[in-house]
């Protein structure tokens, strides 16, 4: 089944020691582009990121947001500096024999030194945080991929329909081919009457004119091409994903054909018609775009 580029998936995990938050997003690219921003906390975490996403999307620009709340008070703990209080301790003593100074350091004076005390982060468990963050992660693609299911059916309706279309007008052109040579036959005879008026008019020059006219406004290789591009483009449309590209490679190839159609047209209804044609398939491009 064919997906849109365009996505949103969101979920939340809520726990007693901590909450995350994913959130994804996606609108039409090229490539797949993914942009994430989470903590600094959880950067390590990057690469695995992006290779679960990639199960998941193929194209498009997806904004990845991630936030984080640890509730635990037990990330942080105090560490006494022992070494740096007796060095700090050292360096003042001698500054009492130095100077002469009367030592008036006291322990609440000494703790409030630089790098006495320190809050150090307990490590993390990284197991156990790719552990909470994974579940989240995971819904939240799964919920972004129903949502460009859900787009790409949509798509693919809209596309059958214009499909549907392209072939009516391709139709239109080829039943209006033999008319214009009727048309061109009927106007030849009527001109060699009146200039030869009551003369024997030689029937083979003027179907030899008809034959050479009829050779040159002929559509049929560009009509035939262009149903066999209809019919692979409603194949791959019922049957594949991950498909944009081909399909934008295929109307591209469409719309050739129709340049030559609208370029050997001799008749005004044909070059009408034509047009009609360029601008459906160019819709079609539109549409296309957004497939991934």
């Amino acid at each position: 089944m064919i997906k849109s580029m365009t996505g949103f998936g969101r979920a939340e995990v809520v726990t007693n020691e901590r909450r995350i938050t994913v959130e994804l997003k996606s609108v039409n690219h090229r490539y797949l582009d993914m942009s994430i921003k989470m903590p600094k906390k959880l950067s390590f975490f990057e690469g695995a990121i992006r290779n679960l996403m990639k199960t998941y999307m193929q194209r498009g620009k997806v904004d990845v947001f991630i936030t984080y709340e640890d509730y635990t008070l037990n990330r942080a703990a105090l560490k006494y500096n022992r070494e740096l209080a007796k060095e700090y301790l050292g360096y003042l003593r001698e500054m009492e024999e130095e100077f002469g100074l009367e030592n008036d350091i006291r322990v609440s004076t000494l703790s409030r030194y630089p790098e006495v005390f320190t809050m150090e982060e307990q490590s993390i468990d990284e197991d156990e945080l790719w552990g909470c963050l994974e579940g989240p992660l995971r819904e939240a693609c799964e919920k972004f991929v129903e949502t460009r299911t859900r787009e790409g059916e949509n798509l693919k309706n809209d596309l059958l329909d214009k499909l549907d279309g392209l072939d009516s007008k391709v139709q239109q052109i080829e039943a209006r081919a033999p008319e214009i040579i009727n048309a061109y036959r009927e106007k030849l005879e009527q001109k060699v009457h009146e200039l030869l008026e009551d003369s024997q008019i030689d029937d083979s020059r003027i179907a030899a004119e008809v034959v050479l006219f009829s050779d040159k406004i002929c559509n049929d290789e560009e009509t035939v091409r262009l149903r066999s591009h209809i019919r692979e483009m409603r194949k791959n449309l019922q049957e594949s994903e991950g498909i944009g590209r081909k399909l934008d490679f295929m109307a591209q190839e469409m719309n050739r054909e129709a340049n030559t159609i609208l370029s050997k047209a001799n008749d005004l209804e044909t070059s009408n018609i034509a047009i009609d044609l360029k601008t459906e398939i160019e819709k079609i491009r539109e549409q296309i775009q957004n497939i991934e």
